[in-house]
């Protein structure tokens, strides 16, 4: 396995923009913008949450939304705002609100055969 990382131009309420390079983590459930890309974009909390690390470490982050687009693809998805020293992630919650799937051989995103039942 490697590191899959995708280009994503993403943007705030106020329509500021801007493209970020996100690493595809499909063991994360939301996506994260890094804390100068949120605050770029004027983003602001609308609830927190704690999440779980790999090492079972816990930490709570704030949520809001942007917009965002990728792979062909658009549409508003939950963010972390990151804190100093996060890194963009893009996770599992935005590729199946985009329709997008991660294919792990080839390591790039496809979109997904949805199903209605």
């Amino acid at each position: 396995m490697g590191l899959t990382f995708v280009e994503g131009h993403v943007s705030g309420p106020t329509g500021k923009q801007r493209d970020v390079r996100f690493l595809v983590d499909s063991g994360a459930t939301y996506s994260l913008l890094p804390h100068d890309v949120w605050q770029e974009l004027e983003l602001t909390p609308k609830r927190s949450a704690t999440f779980a690390m790999a090492d079972g470490t816990a930490l709570d982050r704030k949520i809001s939304e942007c917009h965002l687009a990728l792979a062909g693809q658009e549409a508003h998805t939950p963010v972390i705002l990151g804190e100093p020293g996060d890194e963009p992630l893009l996770g599992v919650v935005t590729l199946k609100i985009l329709g997008l799937v991660l294919d792990p051989f080839n390591r790039t995103l496809h979109t997904m055969q949805l199903r209605l039942g």
